[in-house]
């Protein structure tokens, strides 16, 4: 199967596409799991603001939101990003952009691999998992 990127309401380039790609298949795989189909979407905060109000009642701006249509070890799903939220937690954080939207990127995996972040220790796991991945796409990138 495959990973895809489009845009919503903004004009936006990820730049190194394959190399994501191979990257996200290789998160996967290294949990034992088999890529379906993930769709990525980038657009502005407020088109996540409006799909979170809408799909989960949520009244709040958030840097992705994850749609899970996970079967067995098939992972996929869609994942929204917004870029502008992005933006802001990266000069937040003291990060490059990039590495934030990496970061958020392979954030939406680690929810499909059946990673949650709700509470203080499952926040956590997921960071340590973010950062163990970042560092595979280092390696990748070397």
């Amino acid at each position: 199967m495959a990973v895809y990127f489009s845009n919503g309401d903004i004009e936006f380039s990820l730049g190194n596409e394959e190399l994501i790609k191979d990257w996200i298949s290789a998160i996967i795989f290294r949990h034992n799991k088999k890529l379906g189909k993930i769709n990525y979407l980038f657009c502005s905060d407020k088109m996540v603001y409006d799909m979170n109000l809408r799909f989960l009642n949520h009244d709040t701006l958030t840097d992705i939101i994850t749609f899970d249509y996970v079967n067995g070890n098939l992972i996929s799903g869609d994942i929204t990003i917004s870029i502008d939220r992005v933006g802001e937690n990266a000069t937040l954080f003291d990060t490059s952009f990039e590495h934030e939207l990496h970061r958020v990127i392979i954030h939406g995996v680690l929810h499909l691999l059946g990673f949650k972040d709700k509470t203080p220790d499952d926040a956590a796991i997921m960071r340590a998992k973010e950062n163990e991945s970042l560092q595979i796409l280092d390696s990748m990138t070397e």
